[in-house]
């Protein structure tokens, strides 16, 4: 039975990755945490090797008859998670890209902050491709721009221990992106709600033979569409930002003189 106070389970969202999921698998399995793989409309190669794996202790295998891109099949993990009375949910990806012997550490955190979201601050080796490096400081500075704060650390590591209640509260109102701009809309969307968040440095690799279903100029198209889109949204919310800001610093004064008091 569920542990009604904490209980936390993986999930996986697969789209063609028949090579690296089964050791994906068995270094996620190593932390005895249930396993949610969600099969986005893959071929019949991984499609049979996902139907495998599901015969394993702990591995529930869900699938989209076609490819519906990696929000929503995220979001299919999560609300399967929810269902089966999980709270928290570890999201990491399908090609072995994630350092998941830290997935033990993320889930310690969670389990003291319970309410926050625990993501990965990545660590980058000498393999991260061209494509990936050029975007990610402008997207970083337009989160950063959209939060009027630095407190998202990094809005594309797919690396997170999501607070499941709060988390679904989001998506039952709020239709995210479907694709790779999912994982940067939903830590801006739930700043937006004030979940807290914590963040954990952990080493990306991008193994050379690797599968990446990141396409450069489509990717960055809908991440431009976002942008526009979430700026639009935060001027209509700038005077509630600004406020809840403000309250911050008020907060962070009393703290702060406390402190010099005592040095």
């Amino acid at each position: 039975m569920v542990d009604s106070v904490f209980a936390a389970c993986v999930v996986i969202p697969v789209f063609n990755h028949e090579h690296a999921i089964a050791s994906v698998l068995d270094r996620v399995r190593v932390h005895g945490l249930p396993v949610i793989l969600v099969d986005d409309g893959s071929d019949p190669a991984c499609a049979h090797e996902l139907q495998r794996l599901a015969k394993l202790a702990d591995v529930t295998l869900l699938r989209h008859e076609f490819n519906r891109g990696k929000g929503v099949a995220v979001c299919t993990g999560l609300r399967a998670a929810r269902q089966r009375g999980f709270t928290h949910a570890v999201q990491v990806d399908a090609d072995g890209q994630h350092t998941l012997s830290d997935i033990r550490h993320f889930v310690e955190e969670a389990r003291s902050y319970p309410g926050s979201l625990i993501c990965g601050a990545p660590l980058f080796d000498a393999n991260m491709p061209v494509s990936r490096r050029c975007g990610r400081p402008l997207n970083h500075a337009m989160v950063w721009l959209e939060t009027l704060s630095f407190d998202v650390v990094d809005s594309m590591c797919g690396f997170r221990v999501y607070p499941l209640a709060p988390t679904l509260a989001l998506l039952d109102s709020q239709r995210l992106g479907q694709r790779m701009n999912f994982d940067t809309e939903i830590l801006v969307r739930l700043h937006w709600r004030d979940v807290p968040m914590r963040w954990l440095l952990t080493r990306v690799y991008y193994p050379p033979d690797g599968v990446s279903h990141y396409r450069v100029f489509f990717d960055n198209v809908r991440a431009v569409g976002l942008h526009v889109r979430l700026l639009a949204e935060m001027l209509v919310r700038l005077p509630v930002l600004l406020w809840k800001r403000a309250l911050r610093t008020g907060e962070a004064r009393p703290e702060e003189e406390k402190r010099n008091a005592n040095a």
